[in-house]
């Protein structure tokens, strides 16, 4: 039983000085959540997901949270939530739910990694450029990454469930668009061009809300989606969004969106990612599909 397994007692994450290796390392907790995570596309159905291997994951991350200081599981948390309220079929109350969790859970981690700001001397991350991030302390944690590319996520996710416009004027996009600036200024190639990948999307998909998201525009959602596709041009999810960000261009970047999502639909997904490269290939096809009556 997971409830019977010991946890390390309250700290963080930080990399032990000269040694490389953190203080949870082989934590039980997160080895079985990752073990789960790893089989999370066993017994799909189509583009579904069975929901028995993610939550199973999701309760042994959760419990290692019980550790107020243990950064991995919450990132990790955060990023099997995700997996559930984007593949399980959940109906729109539970997806809701998963991402509110989510977010909950990656603040958290946030919260964390800004205690160790303020021991050297900034207040919160954000109040740093990411040219600052290196003398700032965070480019040698390696949770920091994965904790600000998850919460940006999951404050997507919450998003959508909640309504673009209702969240836009709650602040998500700009938590959106701070924490995903904070991924591309600690490591650009995270997630294959994470960072620029989910600034590209905020960009084509936020509300454009005076005094509020006035910051939104086409030009940055197709700037920072060939950032992303620079990072990895073989990444689903990056062909795609550039691919929609396109379309709504001129007749030469319509002709680039169809071409990409085309190339898209015939490839091969990735064995890593299957469930969700499905999901994005059975997108790219209803895209092809009503372009090409549209053209």
């Amino acid at each position: 039983m997971l409830a019977q397994q010991n946890i390390p007692g309250p700290g963080t994450s930080d990399m032990r000085a000269g040694q490389g290796q953190s203080k949870y390392a082989g934590n039980p907790l997160v080895a079985e959540g990752d073990r789960w995570y790893g089989r999370r596309q066993e017994g799909r159905s189509g583009e579904q997901a069975s929901a028995l291997p993610i939550n199973r994951a999701i309760a042994a991350y959760d419990e290692a949270t019980r550790d107020p200081g243990f950064v991995e599981a919450r990132w990790k948390l955060v990023r099997a939530l995700y997996f559930k309220g984007a593949y399980t079929g959940l109906d729109a109350d539970s997806r809701k739910a998963v991402f509110v969790k989510a977010r909950r859970v990656a603040e958290e981690a946030i919260g964390i990694l800004d205690k160790t700001l303020e021991q050297k001397g900034v207040k919160g991350l954000l109040d740093a450029v990411p040219e600052a991030l290196a003398s700032a302390g965070l480019k040698d944690r390696t949770d920091a990454a994965p904790v600000y590319f998850w919460a940006a996520v999951a404050w997507g996710e919450w998003a959508l469930s909640t309504g673009k416009a209702e969240s836009a004027k709650n602040g998500a996009a700009e938590k959106i668009r701070d924490y995903a600036s904070t991924v591309v200024g600690l490591d650009p190639a995270f997630e294959e061009g994470g960072g620029y990948r989910v600034l590209g999307r905020l960009n084509d998909q936020a509300p454009w809300i005076p005094f509020i998201t006035g910051w939104v525009s086409r030009e940055d959602a197709v700037k920072y989606l060939r950032l992303a596709m620079e990072q990895n041009g073989r990444n689903f999810a990056n062909r795609h969004f550039l691919a929609e960000a396109l379309w709504s261009g001129s007749a030469a970047e319509k002709a680039e969106a169809i071409k990409l999502e085309e190339a898209l639909a015939a490839d091969a997904p990735s064995p890593v990612h299957l469930m969700e490269d499905f999901k994005i290939q059975s997108d790219a096809r209803k895209n092809l599909a009503d372009w090409k009556k549209a053209s």
